[in-house]
């Protein structure tokens, strides 16, 4: 933690918060990355022995609590990995993957988490904690993925936070690999469940809008990485892949993904109108 930081702040809520490192088991359905692909208008099918593709593995290893044990903003209240600051908000900030062999339909496989590392810094809305979760996927007794995954919590003071929408027409501009995918509220409800991601900001517009402060709902971060890591999926496989999540989009705005390859690697990004970044990435290709 940040010495630097009194024990007036968040670091007074985590003296004692060192959760040690978890193990979870699930099978790898081909079921459920077909309802993943319906769900993204993908018209794929998978069968035993076919490779999960890059991040699709966020549709396993999921924890669902009980309903009466989760938060107003639908999120749980208590959790291995939460940290116990009150009134805690949550953003995913972006990841790194690395992949040595894919995961494989139809195998059971664990997950093995833990906390790679915390910080403690101060931002405009205040101070900010910084977690970063390592997992590691087995099957077969083989390593076959390491993940890294960013989180930044903050203690909220219950009062809304204004967002602008960025609804300006896209530039037309002409890149090697794009897609404009569009976004509506079943997409994002039918995301959530798959994901087991309960937070209101996805499908409750009422509590999007007049609680926190947003325009609209908010398009997951997760699934604006898979927008990503699919326009270089295709061309082929993906050794490693990071990305960055910068400025919410919320449903229905008018997106591009785009990507510029040079040999082996890709740089990526979702804009928006008026040159606005949402996300960056980074692919290296086998």
């Amino acid at each position: 933690m940040d010495s630097a930081l009194t024990a007036t702040g968040l670091d007074r809520f985590l003296t004692d918060w060192s959760p040690g490192p978890t193990i979870t088991e699930d099978i790898l359905s081909g079921l459920r990355l077909q309802q993943l692909a319906a769900t993204l208008d993908i018209g794929e099918q998978f069968a035993d022995g076919d490779p999960v593709p890059p991040l699709w593995h966020w549709v396993f290893f999921l924890d669902w609590p009980p309903s009466a044990e989760l938060g107003a903003d639908g999120h749980p209240r208590d959790g291995h990995f939460l940290p116990p600051i009150p009134n805690r908000r949550r953003m995913f900030a972006g990841g790194r993957l690395t992949v040595r062999q894919p995961l494989r339909v139809g195998h059971p496989a664990q997950r093995e988490s833990r906390i790679a590392s915390t910080a403690l810094k101060r931002g405009r809305s205040g101070e900010l904690l910084f977690v970063t979760v390592r997992h590691v996927y087995r099957h077969d007794g083989t390593v076959r993925l390491v993940e890294e995954q960013d989180l930044v919590y903050r203690s909220d003071t219950g009062a809304a936070t204004p967002f602008e929408r960025a609804d300006q027409p896209l530039p037309t501009v002409t890149v090697p690999w794009s897609t404009s995918p569009q976004t509506d509220p079943a997409l994002l409800f039918r995301f959530s469940a798959l994901t087991g991601n309960a937070h209101r900001i996805h499908y409750d517009h009422a509590y999007a809008t007049g609680i926190e402060g947003y325009p609209d709902l908010v398009v997951h971060g997760p699934l604006l990485a898979i927008y990503l890591s699919e326009l270089v999926r295709a061309q082929g496989f993906v050794r490693e892949f990071s990305f960055k999540l910068q400025r919410p989009v919320f449903v229905g705005d008018s997106i591009r993904v785009q990507g510029q390859p040079d040999g082996g690697t890709v740089d990526l990004a979702v804009v928006s109108g008026a040159g606005d970044v949402h996300a960056t990435a980074h692919a290296v290709l086998a």
